[in-house]
């Protein structure tokens, strides 16, 4: 089963959150981010306070899988 978190390692950027949906839906989490970006510029920064409350609901991967 698979399950949303923040990436950590490699895919982590700023604070993991598109590296983590993009490992979820499996797509490259460099097309994530530069969508999230776009749309951020475009939508007058409404995705910008929807990324920093994903920062605080969505785990950090080695909580969600202990021992990672």
């Amino acid at each position: 089963m698979k399950k949303l978190y923040r990436t950590e390692g490699p895919y982590k950027m700023l604070a993991g959150v598109c590296g983590g949906i993009g490992e979820y839906f499996d797509i490259d989490p460099t097309l994530i981010r530069l969508a999230w970006v776009l749309l951020t510029v475009f939508t007058a920064s409404a995705l910008f306070w929807v990324y920093i409350v994903c920062i605080f609901i969505i785990p950090r991967k080695s909580d969600v899988y202990p021992g990672y």
